[in-house]
């Protein structure tokens, strides 16, 4: 048990100021920190063998110490809510929200607000058909809906760290307010990239590298569109962040001023007292439809995450970019082997960023080219495989140490046995972007047969075989044909797959009652088959299974995502059911049918996949493909892997 004061000494290194208010971000980044401290100290080192430290050390009282509710965030997430959800047929009733009491965390207990905000965020995300909108839910209906939200969260872009099922079930304060911060934040932010908003290149030069532009985090954009209209309005400083930087309120002055200069007098300039010019600004804001995030008092006191917030609304209402996009062809000249690399882009970021790898990818095309994000994924499907002392973190100024990070990477792909011909570290280098995809689809191959693998070597011992590609498609087949259903598929990579109906199957077969049959088309029509696609991933989820692909990877039977799908739905059976393992049918050919699968990504059956040893931990699901399930109940304490808490229950 650690004591409050060296809690409160901890915490003084990085805040000297104990009545400092930090971000939830900031929040979760040192409860990791001190989390590993205290697991050192009592000789836990992180595996889930420590998890009695880790539940002594959760009921200590950091609780109390670091719980503080920010109110003023919290009426404003309550305002957003009210916002876009009054209309809502189920929820209308329950709306608008009362920001003083606790009404949200009674609301959230269900589920359904969740789901529904994700929603508002990323149009499409849920299938509504899949969330459970009874009046009254039983337990295991409350657990699927917030499974349902867990999982869809992580496949937009949210980092679930610490959260699980059972947190939401009882309306936990501070992890609901981080879990709907991230949602919120990712929609004000949607339209800060050049495929949204190509005007946005204007807020370069032309002889900037638009691949660079591309890497930028959308709140990197964001203040390189403020301080773009901050120089021509003749503001002489440079806004770094949404906080310190804004708290006199001259930014917004300036800002507004040259936005909207018709709701802009003199006087707020002239105005020397902030808290005066906070309320001025919010005024000219509240003409713009702006003001919903935040008071004077939040300007003044320089709440990040309120005024980033604010700023994203000034955004989307009023951008002040020219319509002129003659430099911009890349949205309209886009192939269909682009649009594939853009979704398989995105698939792999948000599994590298729930893998709980310390670094956030925004694109993947440009994040890896100096080596450092592949390492760090690298470590995680292969703990141990990194020589540290030989890599070199960002940011990297030498282009030699670039292409260092890259051979390693290379050097530990052949190791693991990677179909790597042709292949040098300079291709990450300079982002070819086929390449890399081959590269990280072979990392997350290599990740679920682990996984799998696992499963069997625990359930079987040494003697048990490795799971191959080939494996993973017999068993599918077995589980729906001993349901009584006829569906097959001959390879991941059949376009019968397109209509959605094996999978509904498959996904019956290991819970009978997940499918709602009534909703389920015959997947003739494309409407019918993109509805049924949309209503697998929802259901996918529900049950428990991260997955990343989009209905689009169904429909056109991308054979990478429908693998990672079967193994998907086939790790969270065989968690539950381990007694299958020794049911699962012989590999009759694995050499046509795991060739199948593997062909056109660059892998090699048979070779990809290593023995895992005894010491590994079957539940560990930080380890795996992005917690390929998040099965709250397993789990009594959170396991900690380089600083990323696994969902509890």
């Amino acid at each position: 048990m650690v004591s409050e004061e060296e809690i409160a000494a901890f915490l003084s290194e990085s805040y000297p100021d104990s009545d400092q208010e930090i971000e939830f971000e900031s929040f979760l980044r040192e409860y990791l920190n001190l989390q590993a401290r205290v697991s050192a100290k009592e000789g836990g080192g992180g595996s889930a063998g420590g998890g009695g430290g880790k539940t002594s050390f959760l009921k200590s009282s950091i609780t109390t110490l670091l719980h503080n509710i920010n109110q003023a965030e919290k009426s404003s997430y309550v305002a957003h809510i009210n916002t876009y959800l009054r209309y809502d047929p189920f929820l209308k009733k329950y709306l608008p929200i009362d920001p003083a009491g606790n009404q949200l965390f009674d609301l959230i207990r269900d589920g359904v607000l969740l789901c529904k905000l994700i929603n508002v965020a990323v149009p499409g995300t849920i299938d509504e058909r899949a969330i459970n909108k009874k009046r009254v839910l039983n337990p295991w209906q409350r657990n699927e809906n917030h499974t349902l939200c867990l999982n869809s969260a992580k496949a937009i872009g949210c980092t679930v760290v610490n959260i699980g099922t059972q947190d939401l079930v009882e309306g936990r304060p501070h992890l609901v307010l981080g879990l709907i911060s991230q949602i919120i934040k990712i929609q004000l932010l949607a339209d800060l990239n050049l495929k949204k908003t190509p005007q946005l290149v204007e807020l370069f030069d032309d002889s900037k590298d638009i691949d660079e532009v591309l890497s930028l985090s959308p709140e990197k954009m964001l203040l390189r569109w403020m301080n773009h209209h901050l120089k021509k309005a003749g503001y002489k400083k440079t806004v770094n962040n949404f906080s310190s930087d804004v708290k006199d309120g001259e930014a917004y002055a300036y800002l507004l001023k040259a936005l909207a200069p018709e709701h802009s007098p003199e006087t707020t300039l002239d105005t020397k007292d902030p808290d005066e010019r906070a309320k001025l600004i919010l005024e000219q804001a509240e003409k713009l439809d702006c003001k919903r995030y935040l008071t004077p008092k939040d300007i003044t006191e320089g709440s990040a995450n309120l005024n980033l917030a604010f700023v994203a609304q000034i955004f989307q209402h009023r951008n002040g970019l020219t319509s002129d996009t003659k430099q911009v062809t890349l949205t309209q000249t886009a192939t269909r082997d682009d649009v594939l690399l853009s979704r398989e882009e995105r698939a792999f970021r948000m599994w590298i960023n729930s893998l709980g790898v310390e670094s956030y990818v925004n694109n993947v095309f440009e994040d890896v080219r100096n080596g450092w994000v592949l390492l760090e994924v690298l470590d995680k499907v292969s703990p141990g495989s990194v020589n540290w002392k030989l890599a070199t973190k960002p940011p990297i100024k030498m282009p030699f140490r670039k292409l260092e990070n890259c051979n390693q990477v290379i050097k530990i792909g052949k190791q693991l046995k990677f179909s790597l011909v042709n292949l040098a570290g300079n291709d990450f280098v300079q982002g070819n972007k086929k390449l890399i995809v081959a590269l990280l689809w072979q990392l997350m191959r290599f990740n679920i047969l682990q996984l799998l693998n696992k499963l069997r070597f625990h359930s079987q011992g040494p003697q048990g075989k490795e799971i191959t590609d080939a494996d993973i498609l017999n068993w599918a087949n077995s589980k729906v044909k001993a349901s009584g259903r006829t569906s097959r598929m001959e390879s991941f990579k059949d376009k019968s797959l397109s209509n959605g109906l094996f999978f509904l199957e498959l996904l019956s077969a290991v819970q009978p009652r997940v499918v709602n049959w009534k909703v389920v088309t015959k997947g003739e029509a494309d409407e019918d088959k993109k509805l049924n696609a949309t209503y697998i991933i929802s259901v996918a989820r529900k049950l428990g299974c991260s997955v990343f692909l989009l209905p689009e990877d169904i429909i056109e039977v991308n054979q990478k995502m429908i693998l990672t799908l079967t193994a998907s739905i086939m790790y969270w059976s065989l968690q539950k059911q381990p007694q299958s393992l020794s049911e699962m049918p012989e590999q009759s050919d694995p050499s046509s049918m795991a060739s199948d699968a593997a062909s056109d990504v660059g892998s090699e059956d048979g070779a990809s996949t290593i023995a895992p040893s005894e010491s590994e931990e079957v539940n560990s699901l930080s380890d795996g493909i992005s917690n390929l399930t998040m099965d709250d109940a397993t789990s009594n304490a959170p396991s900690t892997e380089n600083g990323n808490v696994v969902a509890e229950s």
